[in-house]
């Protein structure tokens, strides 16, 4: 199914259909229907209780929720808890659960408006819906700045364990602007979403003919629109879950479902309710749906329906994380395993027959004749670390590609220590800012130890072209974009203020760490080689068309592809169809076997090169497996095409504008790693053998 594409036939939501409608997709609207979201892996929001008594699983669980301000709690924590006597339950401060008491208020807030066919967020009151006397914006972080969420507060009136029957919110008049609004909204699939408890409200999906087979969707349409004709959904049926336990006093929301209809009220004046008026909300084949161009007004009312569930708080997201296609990753790393195993046969080969035998034979050669009659990768011995051409820029870019990997090695290990929860919006973006930001030591580091290596004087440049080239380049096409998203006057387009904060992390720290990191490596001596350099090249002699550089290293890029394009099908659903994903697990080892891929694969290629006598080996190694980032990007060609019903000039940038910079980090990340790799061998094989 498409991203944008309606609800078929054979599927219906929770609500019934109303009169005219085919079910569901009438009374359901559109949904983001790419594939299910995955397991859990860590769940729960931002509160968690840890109790001796649970069992081992739900301990990993509870943890696996809890996010820290700083890593040394961890080992805090565990040391407490060895501590405890068995039987005993404590709560940290600030990461209990809320427990509510029977009508005790629940604030329900609303977060943007979002559409996969435009990818461009909006403000919730940007539609004429009904407005609190004081419209409050809760405080966010970074990562909800970026990705464009505005969580604001709402007139609804949520108490606990009050069940509620068309509750008439607001009577709204509405102006040609405002139908023109809600008519482009609808048109364009904007899906509202709603947060109870820091959990957002999802609409549940239903296969006809088998009642427990469901799968949840995040938010719910603003509308329908069917034969010419555009219905709103005026009406929401609130669905909370609640679990209590003797454990703890009150009770703790552990769901949140939204039933959305389409419908024309009955009102009556009653100066007790808080709009004045009663409704009388009729639900049925028999209710006339709301055509805002048939009326010159909307109502707004809802239904709160609570419901004890079984569910325990640290489990209440499995529901958003369920998934049914986990077969689907097992198939993804067995694929990527499958490549890998080729590869290390491939390298094993080359390192315990062809390398241990060249290096037996030209250690054995005893006579000046002999000498003479070498042939392979040994006659380039003087020229095999000879300084590259564009030095300065290669130590830069392996430099880079160190700062993005240290990035998301760390940020794979909090994540998959659960300290990345996805009730933490906007957490994992976050931390990849500040990762990022803080790795600028080790890029400076590495940077400088290949710049000495290749006899660079001018370090203050090279540091300089550090922090500056490939940042800059990628803050230039963000810019650019951010220009673009505001011109659209869209929630997503990030603010000035914003845009000076990443500059600050960008000039007020990365570029320090950079510079101290490049001072470290300049300090030291420079790495011992195993020969020397000759002041003359040698002549390189005719290549055959399968060994040139553009071929090889395009030949090169396909399996490290290989061994994560699947998996890269599930990270772009989760990007461009504001799906969740959250196995961590599955990722971390995709990027195991990528840089195990991407080292073999420039071993080999710079193996089969030497044997050609063909000394310009270092680039070549960084572009061996760099490639794979062209794939990369003509892989998001094909998924635009046939996942995405994307239209719009603007939208269209936007999606390539950030693929691009994916491709370019994936580029330096799978480069750095080539080289790296190619060098280390080179260095052992050459230091392997006798040199006269």
């Amino acid at each position: 199914l498409k991203g944008t594409a309606l609800p078929p036939a054979s599927l219906h939501s929770g609500p019934p259909c109303p009169a005219g409608f085919p079910a569901p997709s009438a009374c359901c609207g559109s949904m983001a229907a790419g594939l299910e979201a995955p397991p859990a892996l860590a769940l729960g929001g931002r509160h968690v209780r840890w109790s001796m008594r649970r069992s081992p699983m739900v301990m990993s669980a509870y943890l696996a929720s809890w996010t820290p301000r700083s890593p040394p709690l961890v080992l805090l924590l565990l040391l407490v808890l060895a501590a405890l006597p068995s039987g005993r339950a404590f709560y940290l401060p600030g990461v209990a659960p809320i427990e509510y008491q029977e009508g005790s208020k629940v604030d329900l807030k609303v977060n943007k408006l979002t559409s996969v066919k435009t990818q461009l967020p909006y403000g919730y009151y940007v539609l004429p819906y009904c407005r609190p006397p004081i419209i409050q914006d809760s405080v966010e972080n970074l990562g909800e700045i970026l990705v464009g969420d505005v969580i604001e507060n709402s007139p609804y009136e949520i108490n606990m364990l009050q069940n509620l029957t068309c509750q008439v919110l607001c009577k709204r008049e509405l102006s040609p602007s405002d139908k023109d609004k809600f008519r482009s909204m609808v048109e364009d699939e904007y899906l509202v979403n709603w947060l109870v408890d820091n959990l957002p409200g999802a609409t549940r999906y239903a296969r006809l003919g088998s009642e427990q087979s469901y799968w949840y969707t995040n938010g719910f349409p603003v509308g329908v629109e069917r034969n010419g004709h555009t219905y709103i959904h005026n009406h929401v049926k609130l669905i909370l879950k609640y679990h209590s336990s003797h454990d703890y006093e009150g009770y703790r929301i552990v769901g949140f479902e939204i039933e959305p209809h389409s419908m024309v009220q009955a009102l009556r004046s009653d100066p007790a309710e808080p709009s004045g008026y009663a409704g009388m909300c009729h639900e049925g084949a028999a209710t006339p749906l709301h055509d805002i161009d048939a009326h010159p007004d909307v109502t707004f009312t809802y239904d709160v329906q609570w419901e004890e569930s079984s569910t325990r708080w640290a489990s209440r997201w499995d529901s958003y994380l369920k998934m049914t296609g986990g077969q689907i990753h097992w198939f993804s790393i067995l694929n990527s395993l499958m490549i890998m195993l080729f590869l290390s046969g491939m390298v094993a080969m080359i390192l315990l027959r062809t390398v241990y035998r060249d290096i037996t034979k030209y250690n054995e050669l005893a006579t000046a004749e002999e000498a003479a009659e070498e042939t392979g990768w040994k006659l380039v011995h003087g020229d095999v670390f000879r300084k590259p051409q564009h030095a300065k820029l290669l130590a830069v870019s392996v430099g880079s590609g160190m700062q993005v990997l240290g990035m998301s090695i760390v940020t794979l290990v909090f994540a998959l220590l659960g300290f990345l929860s996805p009730a933490h919006r906007g957490g994992l973006l976050q931390s990849m800012m500040l990762l990022f930001t803080f790795m600028g030591v080790l890029a400076g580091y590495t940077m400088s130890r290949f710049y000495k290596l290749f006899n660079g004087d001018d370090w203050k440049t090279a540091t300089l072209m550090l922090a500056f080239f490939y940042p800059g380049i990628m803050f230039v096409v963000f810019f650019i974009l951010n220009l673009l998203i505001w011109g659209q006057k869209s929630s997503g387009a990030v603010p000035f203020t914003t845009m000076f904060a990443l500059l600050v992390l960008w000039f007020g720290i990365s570029v320090p760490l950079a510079f101290l990191g490049s001072y470290l490596g300049f300090r030291k001596e420079a790495v011992e080689l195993p020969v020397r350099t000759n002041p003359v090249p040698r002549q390189i002699p005719a290549q055959p068309w399968f060994v040139k550089p553009a071929f090889s290293c395009m030949v090169g890029g396909v399996l490290p592809f290989g061994a994560v394009f699947t998996e890269l099908f599930f990270i772009m659903s989760s990007l461009w169809q504001h799906q969740f994903y959250y196995l961590f697990g599955f990722l971390a080892l995709v990027l195991c076997i990528l840089l195990v891929t991407c080292a073999e694969i420039s071993i080999a290629l710079t193996y089969f090169q030497l044997t050609s006598e063909d000394y310009n080996w270092w680039w070549r190694s960084f572009f061996s497996s760099a490639s794979s980032a062209v794939y990369v990007f003509l892989y998001s060609m094909f998924y635009f095409s046939s996942r995405l019903n994307i239209d719009k000039l603007v939208s269209t940038i936007l999606y390539y504008g950030y693929m691009f910079l994916i491709s370019l980090v994936f580029f330096l990340l799978t480069g750095s790693i080539g080289t790296m790799a190619s060098f280390s061998f080179v260095r052992v094989i050459y230091g392997s053998i006798k040199i006269d």
